[in-house]
C-alpha cells in the first residue's frame, strides 16, 4: 500500500500548490515556455489515465476524450496536441472541471492501487508520480513568472519571515585529485532514464567552491560593469544582453537606488548573503569568468556531491525563496548550472514506446543543472539527477557555484 499513500500525497501536494491562485491566476501563460496552473493541474492527470489507466485496466474509457489533444504535452506518438505557446487560450474546460478530472483519475487510480500491479504498471506509477514533482516545480516557477510579470507584483503567499541577515564568509575551494570516476545512477532505487547507465569519466584535478554564490557577490558583477563588458560573455549571451537589455538577474529591479526583487511572499529589499537566483547559463559563465574561475562539469558536480547528505533548502520548508548560503550543502537552494551540454551518456538507450520521449529527444541545445532548489520537492533529488534548459532560461530557480582547474 506504500505506492497508494505516495500517489495520495504527491496528487495532494499539487492541488494545495495550486490553492493559493484564483482561477484567474491558473489560467494566465505570460511566455510559450511557462504553463498555466490549471494546465499542469489536468497534464498530470492525463499522463496517469493514458499511461497506467488506459493500458492496464480492462475497458477503460477517458473521462473525455478530448483532454488527450489538450493535455498532452510532447508525446508524439501518443497523438497530436495543442501547440505548447497556446496553452493559456485553454478558457474551456473551466478550472472546476479540471478539478473534476483530478478527482475522477485519482478514484480509478486509487482502485488500481489497491490491488497486486504488474511490474510494468507499478513502474509507470512511480514515473508517473516523479513525473508530477517534476511539474510541481514547474507550477511554482510558472506561477511566479506570471504574477511577478504583472505591474502590482502580487503575492503567492504571505511573505516568510526573513532570516537574519549575515555577512557569508569567503567560499572555500575543496581539491580534488585527477582519476577515473564513476558517474550515473547505479540502478538502486528510482532514477530517470538520462540519469544512465554508469559509466566512467575521467576527471582533471579541480577545485569546486564549498556554496553557491551569493547576492552580495552578483552585485560585485554588476557594479564592476558586468553586463557591459562583452569580453566576459559568450557571443549568444551578448546578444541576449544587448536585445532584451539585461542588467540584472530576472525579478531585480532598483527602486530609489537600491535593489529589490520580487518573491513569492511579494517585492522586498536584496539580502546580500541570499543565494543568488534567476540567472541563465549565460549570466552564470559571465560571472564566472569575472570571478577568474569556471562552471564546474557535470561530472566533476556529481563526483563532488556523491556520497553528500541529501539535506538542503527544498519546497518542503514552504518558504519557496533561496536562503543564505550554507557552506557544504551541495543540495537545495538553487538548481546550479555547469559547464556541460545535455547529451547522452555512453550507451543509453531510450525505453520503447511514447514513454521513450520523456528526455532523450531533448539532447540538443540544452545545459545541464544539478542540485534542486527552494522550489524541488526533498524526496524527489539525488546526485545524480540531471535537470536540463536552455541557456537563456532565467525564469527557473537557478544559480551557480563555480569550479576551478588545479
Amino acid at each position: 500500500m506504500r505506492l497508494l499513500d505516495d500517489y495520495r500525497n504527491v496528487r495532494a501536494r499539487t492541488v494545495a500548490l495550486a490553492a493559493p491562485l484564483s482561477a484567474e491566476d491558473q489560467m494566465v501563460q505570460t511566455m510559450a515556455e511557462a504553463s498555466p496552473t490549471k494546465w499542469h493541474l489536468a497534464h498530470t492527470t492525463w499522463f496517469f489515465e493514458t499511461f497506467v489507466l488506459g493500458p492496464f485496466v480492462a475497458g477503460y474509457q477517458p473521462v473525455d476524450a478530448h483532454y488527450g489533444f489538450l493535455f498532452n504535452s510532447y508525446y508524439e506518438g501518443v497523438g497530436p496536441r495543442v501547440e505548447r505557446a497556446r496553452r493559456g487560450e485553454l478558457s474551456r474546460p473551466a478550472l472546476a472541471e479540471v478539478q473534476d478530472y483530478r478527482r475522477r483519475v485519482d478514484t480509478a487510480m486509487e482502485r488500481v492501487l489497491g490491488t497486486e500491479l504488474p511490474a510494468a504498471a507499478a513502474a509507470t506509477v512511480v514515473l508517473g508520480l516523479h513525473h508530477e514533482q517534476q511539474h510541481q516545480e514547474l507550477l511554482l516557477t510558472d506561477a511566479k513568472h506570471a504574477l511577478g510579470t504583472q505591474p502590482l507584483r502580487p503575492a503567492y503567499q504571505p511573505p516568510a519571515p526573513a532570516p537574519t541577515p549575515a555577512a557569508p564568509r569567503p567560499a572555500q575551494f575543496r581539491r580534488f585529485e585527477a582519476g577515473v570516476v564513476s558517474v550515473g545512477h547505479a540502478g538502486d532505487g528510482f532514477a530517470f532514464d538520462n540519469e544512465g547507465p554508469r559509466h566512467r569519466h575521467f576527471l582533471e584535478a579541480f577545485a569546486l567552491a564549498d556554496r553557491p554564490v551569493t547576492c552580495a557577490e552578483y552585485l560585485a558583477f554588476m557594479r564592476d560593469g558586468g553586463y557591459a563588458r562583452p569580453e566576459l560573455w559568450l557571443s549568444d549571451g551578448w546578444q541576449r544582453v544587448q536585445a532584451e537589455r539585461w542588467r540584472a538577474p530576472l525579478y531585480w529591479e532598483e527602486r530609489d537606488g537600491a535593489w529589490h526583487l520580487y518573491t513569492l511572499g511579494g517585492v522586498r529589499p536584496i539580502d546580500p548573503a541570499e543565494v543568488v537566483a534567476h540567472v541563465s547559463y549565460y549570466e552564470a559563465d559571465a560571472f564566472a569568468r569575472w570571478a577568474g574561475a569556471r562552471l564546474p562539469t557535470e561530472e566533476e558536480w556529481e563526483h563532488a556531491a556523491a556520497g553528500a547528505p541529501l539535506t538542503g533548502h527544498f519546497a518542503d520548508a514552504g518558504r519557496y525563496h533561496p536562503g543564505p548560503a550554507a557552506p557544504g550543502a551541495a543540495f537545495g537552494n538553487v538548481w546550479q548550472w555547469t559547464q556541460s551540454a545535455y547529451l547522452a551518456y555512453p550507451g543509453f538507450r531510450p525505453p520503447a514506446g511514447a514513454i521513450g520521449e520523456y528526455n532523450g529527444k531533448f539532447m540538443s541545445g540544452q545545459m545541464v543543472l544539478r542540485g534542486g532548489s527552494c522550489f524541488t520537492p526533498a524526496g524527489h533529488i539525488r546526485a545524480t539527477y540531471r535537470n536540463f534548459f536552455p541557456p537563456e532560461t532565467r525564469w527557473q530557480m537557478s544559480g551557480l557555484r563555480l569550479a576551478r582547474d588545479t
